[in-house]
């Protein structure tokens, strides 16, 4: 009754063990059944990976013969493996291979350094076998790199590990020497990279060999662009087998001198001689040997014409060595190294300064096939200097700050001169770097040759307009902005033409990628330095970016879609443009000003059009926006410390008190919440989030206040009545469930009752303060501190006004006979009575 056996569900144990015995059953090939179909095995890797049937996972409630029926299956499972792997038919071999590779990765831990070393010695002979196929080299190549990765995460199996991975060493730097398909050079990179990130020590005997090996392949210009990538990853990775910072910079300097040997042989007739000179001066200064040579060529190897091959393999090997720069640049490493800045620029800058033209002196010497070559790879060679440019920038940041001035002027000068999109996004991208890596003083150099470009990319019709209008600081501009009314904001229409923007479309000539590289470049300006001497610059910036922010959302937004078919990267789209502009939109307003943001209404309904595209990156972006403009939208003054929060210690609002040290020795005044009943909490029915009252209105509640012992003088009537007025006042506006705004108008009543009631008390301070008699009120001359000895000992009402309106009524000078006048007599007679 097996058929009837039936599983709860997906998640029961037992299902584990069925289904791996299906998998073995029906889908693995035997000794006596042939490989029916290749695509069999991305089924079985798929489902070993989604239910971990090889995981061996035991759990607390699982019955144990459960357990040992779900190991006898990985038994089986394994065995088969086995048997494939040993097979003379390269179709079950390269199967068994492959499967022995997800094995490494999916496996229990207990079962897998059980078995690692019996694993490796199979595929190890695989490896070494010429008489291999070449599939099954590649297949052992991955399923070996696959058990190292693991292994690299066992520290008790370490040595072991280093032991394994030094017998593989010289096997893989063969395949890289033979002559072999690129999916072979592939598989054996990949693994030797693999070998010097997790067992490093394993690749530090043969460094010289791997280099040699690695450096041949990258010259040979035998292999694919992909290929050639691989290699240079590949030898970046390579100082991390010694691990010291030597390593790292000698190979930086071999690679930098290769380099400048390949562009002298390149660019023969195409620039003047000190060029060159000067790169030599600067890579290898007087007094220093050159370093060796890279790869163990000799100086002769690399001047043999027989040895350099033809110009395209020179500008191949260039590009390829300043790739590997790229990586040594922009990887981790395990200890600090020296970047050779000033060698990088000067090798960067030799490439972007050729053009291709000629000088008069080399027309003689040059075929005109020979300079359509040079100009045709120019753009790549161009492409990898800009890359190295933004490596260096990422891996060095803010310590390029004394190299600053030549970053400046070298890609200023090159701005002026490059056409080609591909690089003019890439400038874009070094200046966003370097503008967020240095920050604001990075942009008061960048900022004019940036805005400059960027009206050209995105409005090359009005440029001129716009750009002469940049260039004679309008100041007009911002004296106008300043005193502009704030208007009811209505459609976009409407705004546009308040505020003169034209919605119109323009025809520019630089394609939509280049716009967005634009954008991005301008939006990073406007965040590092939109407050820092921005009044040239800022108003013809913020016009421009609302117009194409208009001109872009105008016809609504556009659905989000790419075509990827025969592309590795989705080409950029017009929905990608509207979140480039919206983004830059955004940091226009937000970005600090000497005026208010210009185009806020405006850009408000570009938002609330956005947020409406529900499920798109543009409505995801808009909601974030509106979010960011809310403190412009309804600005409020909120406290600083929330002093009503109750949630440590309900008893808090009674003990409350500001540290005396904040007021001066005449001011010591007592907080609102030095008695009375506890402050009102957040969770309190009457509480409310915005408690801006509260810090002009106290809690009216206080009890009767004592002004001196000797004799005693009350203020209990007219106390409760100012507090009873202000209570209501409080509770009135406590009861909206709006925003709590305290108008003029209100506040200003609130004091003229205030001064009614303590012009209506005077008679009794008056009378209180002469029955004290002078040994009882010791008043120092010319200072009033009666207004704040009575804050400090009353602040039953005192605290429930603003301090500057009751000081004024309080303060009077005993001394002062213009005031004396005003005091009525004293009546001899009890204080405390009628």
């Amino acid at each position: 009754m097996a058929a009837f056996d039936h599983v709860q569900n997906m998640y029961d144990f037992s299902l584990k063990p069925r289904l791996l015995r299906s998998l073995v059953k029906d889908h693995l090939p035997g000794e006596k059944h042939p490989f029916r179909n290749p695509l069999d095995l991305s089924h079985v890797v798929s489902a070993v990976k989604t239910h971990r049937l090889l995981s061996e996972v035991e759990e607390s409630s699982t019955d144990r013969k459960q357990i040992e029926n779900w190991k006898s299956t990985v038994d089986a499972w394994v065995n088969r493996l086995m048997i494939l792997v040993s097979s003379d038919m390269p179709d079950k071999c390269w199967a068994g291979v492959c499967l022995l590779g997800v094995t490494s990765e999916e496996c229990g831990s207990e079962r897998f350094l059980a078995s690692y070393s019996l694993w490796f010695h199979k595929l190890l002979s695989h490896i070494q076998s010429p008489a291999e196929s070449h599939f099954v080299k590649v297949a052992s190549c991955a399923s070996m790199s696959d058990l190292f990765t693991r292994l690299g995460g066992f520290p008790n199996v370490k040595k072991d590990g280093t032991s394994h991975a030094a017998k593989l060493v010289q096997p893989v730097l063969k395949m890289l020497s033979e002559e072999s398909p690129d999916s072979v050079w592939e598989g054996a990179v990949c693994l030797l990279c693999t070998l010097i990130t997790s067992f490093p020590s394993s690749v530090n005997r043969h460094y010289d060999s791997a280099e040699a090996a690695i450096v041949s392949r990258i010259m040979s210009g035998k292999c694919s662009d992909k290929m050639l990538q691989k290699l240079c990853h590949c030898l970046a990775l390579l100082p991390k087998s010694k691990g010291d910072g030597d390593s790292w910079s000698l190979l930086m300097q071999k690679i930098l001198f290769s380099i400048n040997v390949h562009l002298t042989d390149a660019f023969q007739g195409f620039e003047e001689e000190f060029r060159s000179n000067e790169a030599m001066r600067i890579l290898v200064p007087p007094g220093k040997d050159p370093p060796p040579p890279l790869g163990g060529q000799t100086a002769l190897e690399l001047s043999d014409p027989a040895k350099k091959g033809s110009q395209r393999l020179l500008i191949s090997s260039v590009s390829a060595l300043m790739l590997c720069c790229c990586t040594m640049l922009t990887s981790s490493y395990p200890v600090q190294t020296t970047v050779p800045v000033r060698s990088i620029l000067v090798l960067a800058g030799r490439v972007l300064m050729i053009d291709g033209s000629l000088s008069k002196a080399s027309y003689p010497f040059m075929t005109a096939m020979q300079q359509e070559f040079v100009c045709s790879e120019l753009p790549v060679l161009h492409l990898y200097s800009l890359e190295l440019i933004a490596a260096m920038v990422k891996g060095v940041r803010s310590q390029l700050l004394p190299h600053a001035a030549d970053i400046v002027r070298l890609l200023t000068e090159y701005f002026s001169r490059c056409s080609l999109p591909e690089l003019r996004i890439k400038l874009y991208s070094i200046i966003k770097i370097l503008l967020t890596s240095m920050g604001v003083g990075m942009a008061l150099y960048l900022s004019q040759e940036v805005i400059k470009n960027v009206f050209a990319d995105l409005d090359s019709v009005g440029y001129d307009r716009f750009f002469k209008a940049y260039s004679k600081v309008p100041s007009e501009a911002l004296v106008q902005a300043s005193h502009r009314k704030r208007k009811h904001a209505g459609s976009l229409e409407e705004q546009s033409a308040i505020v003169g923007v034209e919605a119109v479309v323009t025809e520019t000539l630089a394609p939509i990628s280049v716009k967005i590289a634009a954008l991005e470049a301008l939006e990073t300006l406007l965040t590092v330095a939109g407050a820092s001497r921005s009044e040239s610059w800022r108003p013809d910036v913020d016009r421009l970016i609302i117009t194409v922010a208009a001109n872009a959302c105008k016809s609504g937004f556009s659905k989000e879609g790419n075509s990827v078919f025969l592309r590795s990267e989705p080409l950029p789209t017009w929905a990608d443009f509207q979140l480039a502009a919206l983004r830059a939109l955004l940091a226009s307003i937000i970005s600090p000003a000497r005026v208010r943001p210009p185009y806020l209404a405006q850009g408000l309904e570009l938002f609330h059009r956005g947020i409406k595209e529900t499920g798109t990156k543009v409505a995801e972006f808009c909601g974030h926006a509106l979010l960011a403009l809310e403190v412009l939208i309804h600005p409020r003054s909120l406290p600083v410390i929330d002093l009503t929060s109750t949630n440590d210690n309900p008893l808090d609002g009674l003990n409350r008190r500001f540290p005396e040290s904040i007021y001066s020795s005449n001011q010591n005044l007592n907080t609102l919440f030095s008695g009375g009943p506890p402050a009102k909490g957040p969770t309190d029915p009457d509480s409310d989030e915005d408690n801006l009252y509260e810090s002009w209105l106290a809690n009216g509640d206080e009890a009767d206040v004592v002004i001196a012992e000797k004799p005693s003088v009350t203020f209990n009537e007219a106390g409760n009545s100012l507090a009873e007025k202000v209570q209501e006042e409080s509770e009135s506006m406590r009861g909206s469930k709006d925003e709590v705004m305290i108008e003029t108008e209100q506040f200003e009543e609130i004091i003229k009752q205030s001064e009614e009631t303590v012009n209506s008390v005077g008679g009794t301070i008056a009378a209180a303060v002469g029955a004290l008699g002078p040994m009882d009120a010791d008043v120092a001359p010319g200072k009033d501190d009666t207004a704040d000895d009575l804050a400090t000992k009353g602040d039953g009402f005192v605290g429930a006004l603003p301090n500057s309106a009751l000081s004024k009524r309080f303060s009077f000078d005993l001394d002062d006979d213009s005031s004396g006048e005003s005091i009525p007599d004293i009546v001899d007679g009890d204080p405390d009575s009628d």
